[in-house]
């Protein structure tokens, strides 16, 4: 009965059609249907010639040594990995370079699993999404070694070898058969002058891409039923294998549906405010490059945008530069993060944001938005002209827009900071405030961001892993690991799922000025009370109060848990004023109850009084200091996919007659 009533609900919240969708991918894969659709068969050299020099641009090998002129090492070590048979996973973890799995391997219906051998299965996809080669493509390009060409055609021919189409792991993901096709092309046009690229080993790539494209439209029932960045992925890749392969037979009806999907994808997944379906910055970025690859394939190819497309990836690209750090290129570590970056085009860190954003400023919004850097070469392979005025106001000009206002998550700079153009601002404050038209990704409501001089001082958990054993199965989506309040012991929404919330809570903006934000959001309307926190800035800090008030005017008495996750620096716990140590000076954070509001002052930290409610301290799943029991998921921060380093997780809970308040004070060095 649980279970029906679960997906009835489900049916309810993500809209019957999708629900629909996702029945009928289903019922294909358990009657053998996809099965008989996508028969095993043996590898093949295709007959149709790969026109990769007419659907990507090459740029200038000189232009391109500009952008690396500092960190020309960086591009050659990654490619000098790869000669040696590793390679580095979501930007943080190096692993073997392996595309060759143990067998028997069955057809792709038998290997839909999210672990393979107790491994995360994102581990063993990423190496054969061949993401690398954008690495060796780059090298070649700079240097002409063919060291560089004849590795990738060595991987090529073992995955090819061991891989056979629609048999394995590697083909369960119509995405990751996707993004390989993607790879592909880069790896044919960047190669294309080498004396391993032969005549043979093109018609091998001839025909792998023509099974991968293959593979793809069968299942696009599943992305439909998604609406995700796997639509968008499948999408770009039909459209990319049709350019690459115009004789082929199937390449008119493979370009259709690309076309036609990427445009419904990018048209449905992007509110007209600028924020993306997955509610996540990992993935924001993703879609991003998705359309850029496509924009200039299209372009090339004669086709352009329609207008409704490029008017949401303008006002996506304005949501993605609001959050961004311009010195550091960071981002706030915002719902699911897999790590994603299929265009690695750079010599900038995997965190550094600029590279995508820059491209997509100058294509979707027609002017930069940084002065010139490294991050400039992203727009170049992708042959995106140079426009707009290079000027170091041009991030701040984009910045002032009105969209600031419209879009979420919210953020407030500090009223004392000191601008010198083109720098960080010194403090900011970013809340989440989400109204959830499609699936959320983390319980995440209300959470606050604060940076200070480039340093994510109150930060989110990230995600670590999708796919493992208890307690580590996307268990960083949760409200009690988010900087924010969590009440009697509940999550925000209803989780049914690895990947499902159900009973959205819904946020709403009260109030957004340049010192103060205000929200409110229902997560917790079952219980009959409702939280709402107001962001201060303060002369040297910000003050956060958390109130938790009843819907009704019957009393309730909640017991509340307040979180913050912060660096893990040296600290010193003074009653309930936490004193951490950064890098340019000692911060202060206090928490404390309505009760002792009185008690203290404007600009420094409360005391807690007798019976306030309990302090905590947790670091890396181990209590530091209180009698609360730590969870092994307390006190992590994962940067990226599949790592995870100590933090500290602050917590106050106390219990009291609602309404109900909370107090928070963070004080900074002068």
């Amino acid at each position: 009965m649980r279970k029906l009533l679960f997906a009835l609900k489900a049916a309810r919240e993500l809209g019957f059609r999708h629900v629909g969708l996702y029945a009928l991918y289903q019922l294909g894969k358990r009657s053998g249907y996809w099965r008989w659709r996508t028969p095993v068969r043996e590898s093949s050299p295709g007959p149709w010639p790969v026109h990769a020099s007419d659907t990507l641009p090459l740029p200038n090998p000189d232009r391109v040594a500009v952008f690396q002129a500092t960190d020309s090492q960086k591009t050659f070590s990654a490619a000098d990995q790869i000669l040696h048979g590793r390679v580095t996973l979501f930007g943080g973890v190096t692993a073997p370079l392996q595309l060759t799995l143990p067998g028997p391997l069955g057809h792709w219906t038998r290997h839909e699993s999210a672990q393979w051998q107790g491994r995360d299965i994102k581990f063993v996809w990423e190496p054969a999404r061949f993401g690398w080669a954008f690495a060796l493509g780059r090298a070649y390009h700079l240097s002409g070694d063919e060291r560089y060409p004849a590795a990738f055609w060595h991987h090529l021919e073992t995955f090819v070898q061991h891989n056979p189409p629609n048999r394995g792991p590697h083909w369960a993901s119509a995405q990751e058969v996707g993004l390989r096709i993607l790879a592909f092309a880069f790896a044919a046009r960047a190669l294309a002058a080498s004396r391993h690229t032969t005549s043979e080993r093109l018609a091998l790539l001839s025909g792998a891409i023509a099974a991968h494209a293959a593979r793809i439209p069968p299942t696009l029932v599943y992305a439909r039923a998604q609406n995700n960045n796997h639509l968008l992925s499948e999408a770009a890749a039909l459209y990319t294998a049709a350019l690459l392969l115009p004789s082929h037979p199937r390449a008119p009806r493979w370009r259709g549906l690309g076309w036609r999907w990427l445009h419904h994808g990018l048209q449905t997944q992007i509110e007209p405010g600028g924020s993306y379906v997955q509610q996540s910055t990992s993935y924001h970025r993703l879609m991003l490059q998705l359309a850029l690859w496509t924009c200039t394939l299209a372009q090339r190819a004669g086709q352009p945008f329609p207008q409704t497309s490029l008017e949401r990836l303008a006002a996506a690209t304005r949501w993605l530069l609001a959050l961004c750090d311009p010195d550091s290129g960071r981002v706030p570590n915002l719902g699911p993060n897999d790590g994603a970056l299929i265009l690695p085009l750079t010599a900038c860190p995997h965190h550094d944001y600029r590279p995508t954003l820059q491209a997509a400023a100058r294509a979707f919004l027609g002017q930069p938005a940084f002065p010139p850097g490294p991050w400039d070469e992203l727009g170049a392979w992708m042959g995106i002209a140079d426009s707009g005025a290079e000027s170091s106001q041009s991030r701040a000009a984009i910045g002032d827009e009105k969209w600031r206002l419209d879009s979420a998550p919210f953020t407030i700079h500090h009223p004392a900071a000191q601008l010198r153009t083109g720098a960080s601002l010194p403090a900011r404050a970013i809340l989440r405030v989400a109204r959830f038209a499609h699936r959320p990704g983390h319980a995440d409501q209300l959470h606050l961001d604060l940076w200070w001089r480039g340093l994510n001082v109150a930060r989110d958990p990230g995600t670590y892993l999708y796919n493992a054993d208890p307690p580590w199965d996307n268990s960083l989506a949760t409200a009690f690991v988010h900087n924010t309040l969590t009440i009697d012991g509940r999550d925000q929404m209803t989780r049914a799922g690895r990947f499902l919330y159900l009973d959205r809570a819904q946020a709403q903006l009260l109030e957004h000025t340049p010192t103060r934000l205000a929200a409110q959001h229902d997560g917790y309307r079952a219980l009959g009370l409702i939280h709402r926190r107001t962001v201060e800035a303060l002369d040297n800090g910000w003050r956060i109060t958390d109130h938790v008030a009843p819907r009704t005017p019957a009393r309730r008495t909640p017991r509340v848990r307040l979180h913050w996750l912060l660096p893990d620096w040296p600290w010193e716990l003074e009653g309930s004023t936490l004193r951490l140590q950064s890098p340019y000076g000692r911060i202060e954070v206090s928490i404390a109850s309505i009760q002792d509001q009185e008690s203290g002052s404007r600009n420094r930290g409360f005391e807690m009084g007798p019976g306030a409610g309990d302090i905590a301290l947790f670091r890396a799943g181990e209590a530091l200091h209180g009698n609360a029991p730590a969870h092994p998921t307390w006190g992590w921060y994962s940067p990226t996919y599949g790592v995870k380093e100590p933090a500290l997780a602050f917590v106050l809970e106390t219990a009291g007659p609602a309404p109900l308040t909370l107090v928070s004070q963070w004080a900074f060095p002068g």
